[in-house]
Order: C-alpha cells, then structure tokens, then sequence
C-alpha cells in the first residue's frame, strides 16, 4: 500500500517540478523581452535617464576591467607556456601559435570573462536590488531608472571585458612566441587570420554577445519577479546561479559544435 501510494505523490511533485521550471524560463523569457523593447525605446535614451545609465556602465565595467585585465594577463601567460612547452616536446611548434588562439581566445577567454562578470557583479547586485526592492507592481518608472541600467551594463561589461582580454591574449601570445621583434608579423598575422575565417569569427561574437545576455539577464529576473521577498528565497538565489551557468554551458557546446564539427 505505502508503495502504491508514493507512486502518485512522487508524479505530482515530477509534474509540479516541471511546471514550475517552465514557468521559471517563461518569466525570463518574458524579462528578456521586456527589457528588449526598452532597449529600442528612444525615451529610455531621454537626456534625464542618460547620466544614470552611463553610471552604472562604468561602474560595472571599470572595477573588472583592471581586475581582469591583470588576472587574464597573469593566467594567459601560463597557458601559453605550457602550450609552446608541449608542442616543442611534441615536435609541434609550427601549431603553437594556433592551438594558442583557439584555445584562449576562442574558448577560454569569452567564458571566464562572463563568469568574472556574473560572480562579482550581476549576482550580487541581482540579489542586493532584489533586498532593497519594495513588493508590488513594478512600475515603467522603475523599469526605466532600475532594471534596465543594470541589466545594459551588465551586458556591457562583458563585451568589453571579452573584447580587451582577446585582444591582450593576443598581444601575449605574440611577445611569447616570437618576442619583441616586428620581423614576425606577417607570419603572425596569417596564422591568426586562417584562425579567424569569417565562420569562426561570427560563431566567437555571437557567443560573446549571448552570454552577455544570460549574464545580465538571469539575475536581474528575479529581482523583477520576487522582489523584497526574494531575500527569503535563498534556494531560489542558487537555483538562479546554476541556471546561468547551465545557459552559459549550453553556449559554450553550442560554439564548440560550430567550430569543430
């Protein structure tokens, strides 16, 4: 009997579980969506919101920038050495520069970058603004002054951080490579722009701009649905944490399919 009766218990919470996590992805599709529209609103650009919107972009994107650039710099240089180190062993230094930029440029580089960003700014700020919210009906105002600040520069600090650490990658792997010579440009140039076919290149930007989006959409989500109360929801705070990382994973396989296979 106890048996027979767990089976419908244990298919009602399966079905309440699934209900609930699509009602979950709807509501930050719906977030998604409004914050879109804002977007491409010319009054969300009015002269009274312009100040406030730059704030919070520089803000969110300064602080990381230099912490960043400083430890994408320090870790850049490990990995290529180790990656020059190997191929010699290997007799294989003609791919070092290769593996070099597919490796850190095109892999490594636009994913740490965004969770740098999630980790030290969107979550916490998510979170901190979901405290500080009042319950109730989120109102245009607010959606203008509040949430789309947030949700833009979180955005933007992930482009700008995955576009100065490539770039700085890039200018690594060369002075380890070949040192502080000009005579190794042209080869150097080839070898990044065979890397860097047209295909390659969409697949890297648009993977840097979608985990922009789930970076600075996801944690702002809540905040917009629970508000005050979501401080009480702390299980609900790290399912948000696992949510976004799972997008960011989903990106990541998606981009390794477009390259590789």
């Amino acid at each position: 009997m106890s048996t027979q009766a767990s089976i419908p218990t244990v298919l009602q919470r399966l079905h309440q579980g699934t209900v609930d996590w699509l009602h979950s992805w709807w509501r930050l599709l719906h977030f998604a969506v409004v914050m879109f529209t804002l977007a491409l609103l010319p009054s969300t650009y009015g002269r009274d919101k312009r100040p406030l919107l730059a704030r919070h972009l520089v803000a969110d994107t300064a602080p990381n920038l230099a912490w960043y650039g400083v430890l994408s710099a320090l870790v850049s240089l490990v990995l290529i050495r180790i990656v020059v180190v190997t191929s010699q062993s290997y007799g294989l230094s003609r791919f070092a520069l290769e593996m070099v930029v597919r490796v850190l440029v095109l892999e490594l580089v636009p994913l740490t970058a965004a969770a740098f960003v999630a980790l030290r700014t969107t979550l916490p700020a998510g979170l901190e603004f979901a405290q500080r919210r009042s319950a109730g009906t989120v109102t245009l105002a607010e959606l203008h002054t509040e949430f789309f600040p947030r949700v833009a520069a979180g955005i933007f600090a992930v482009w700008m951080l995955a576009a100065v650490s490539c770039v700085l990658t890039l200018i690594l792997a060369y002075l380890s490579l070949y040192g502080f010579t000009p005579w190794a440009m042209a080869g150097y140039t080839r070898v990044v722009g065979q890397v860097f076919n047209p295909a390659v290149t969409l697949i890297l930007v648009l993977k840097i701009v979608f985990f922009s989006f789930a970076v600075g959409l996801i944690p702002m989500a809540s905040s917009f649905y629970f508000g005050a109360s979501y401080r009480n929801k702390v299980t609900h705070g790290l399912s948000d944490m696992v949510r976004l990382f799972a997008v960011m994973l989903f990106i990541e396989v998606a981009s390794l399919m477009g390259n590789y296979y």
